[in-house]
């Protein structure tokens, strides 16, 4: 019964699309139900007729795109040729649709269609590539791609892709930090490497590469851009004490008794204690300045300060009096410890990450499309 109910609607569902006009859709259904019953007299009449109006309507689009001036009009020919290609292999998939229908084979037109459409592309890359700016060897680079996507290794479109992807590449240069102090030039020069292995990483644009200032140096990489870095105003490992007491106190019960009638009763009393606490923080804050200039004509690109700053905190205590006074964060708080804050480095890279977070989400936003 499942079985009979399948073939019947795969026959009803033929007839339908063939009356809403998807002719490919019903030649794709018609086929199905020939392989599964090849003498179903519905799917043998009205397959060549599918067949016939959706030829008919590919081969009326191909000749609508011969005509237009549009350059990529190969693109669209290839994919009419395409659609007709996909009935072919479908109705040779079944030898009952092949005794009513003989489908034509466009292998040969969708090459030819696909040689045109590489080519052209290419010509379109070319006349980019000839007009020799950046923004205009960054659409070639696209159009050789497009062809090589079409008919790999076409000509000499891989070495123009190359050609076309070193003249729109947009070499940034990452500047040396300068740091008011030498005792945390270390430490600046780790950020500015983590930020530019970062920005690498992120992959933000394909056609613009960060090199840090040492190895552009060492690689002979002109700039095409200078990222300047400088810290201002930044002040590492000032310490701050705090010292505190407070009173806490707290009823306990200290004992039982019966009243006349048996019943228990508690009896209470009250403990004190008086909280020492000892707090140290250490501050350590600092403004990144960050300048982007275009170095073939001085014109600034970008600029702007960018704040971060990190504390340090450790806070333990002493008391007097009765312990049972305290409470469970008051215990955690006498159990801790006098602590060295940690180096001056180490606060230095503290305060500046969250610098390098906000910094890294300028640069992919400026970058993402430049």
């Amino acid at each position: 019964m499942p079985l009979l109910f399948l073939l019947f609607t795969a026959c009803k569902s033929g007839e339908k699309l063939y009356n809403k006009g998807r002719f490919d859709d019903a030649v794709t259904a018609f086929v199905k139900k020939l392989q599964r019953k090849p003498q179903d007299a519905t799917a043998l009449a009205l397959l060549p007729k599918a067949y016939a109006q959706a030829q008919a309507f590919h081969e009326r689009q191909v000749n609508q795109y011969l005509t237009s001036n549009n350059s990529l009009k190969w693109e669209a020919v290839r994919k009419e040729y395409g659609a007709l290609q996909q009935l072919y292999t479908a109705i040779h998939s079944a030898p009952a649709a092949m005794q009513v229908v003989q489908p034509k084979d466009y292998s040969n037109a969708i090459t030819g269609a696909q040689e045109n459409a590489a080519e052209a592309r290419y010509d379109r890359g070319i006349s980019l590539l000839d007009r020799g700016d950046k923004a205009n060897a960054r659409m070639a680079y696209d159009e050789f791609a497009a062809a090589l996507q079409l008919v790999p290794n076409y000509r000499d479109a891989p070495q123009l892709m190359d050609e076309a992807y070193q003249l729109g590449l947009i070499n940034v240069v990452v500047s040396e930090i300068e740091v008011r102090s030498p005792y945390y030039q270390f430490s600046a020069d780790q950020f500015r490497d983590a930020l530019v292995r970062n920005l690498q990483n992120r992959q933000i644009n394909r056609f613009v590469k960060f090199t840090d200032e040492r190895l552009a140096r060492s690689q002979n990489i002109q700039p095409d851009e200078y990222m300047e870095l400088r810290f201002y105003d930044f002040v590492v490992g000032q310490t701050y004490v705090d010292r505190s007491q407070r009173e806490v106190s707290k009823e306990i019960v200290t004992g039982t008794s019966k009243d006349t009638s048996g019943k228990a009763i508690n009896t209470y009393t009250t403990v004190k204690a008086t909280i020492y606490v000892t707090k140290k923080t250490v501050v350590s804050k600092g403004l990144l300045d960050y300048r982007i200039t275009n170095t073939n004509n001085n014109k600034l690109l970008r600029t702007d300060r960018i704040p971060g700053s990190y504390t340090w905190l450790n806070q333990f205590g002493t008391f007097r009096g009765d312990e049972r006074a305290l409470s469970d964060d008051d215990k955690r708080l006498i159990g801790g410890i006098d602590m060295a804050p940690p180096p001056p480095q180490e606060l230095f890279l503290q305060f500046t990450r969250p610098i390098y977070d906000q910094l890294a989400r300028d640069l992919q936003i400026f970058y993402s499309n430049p």
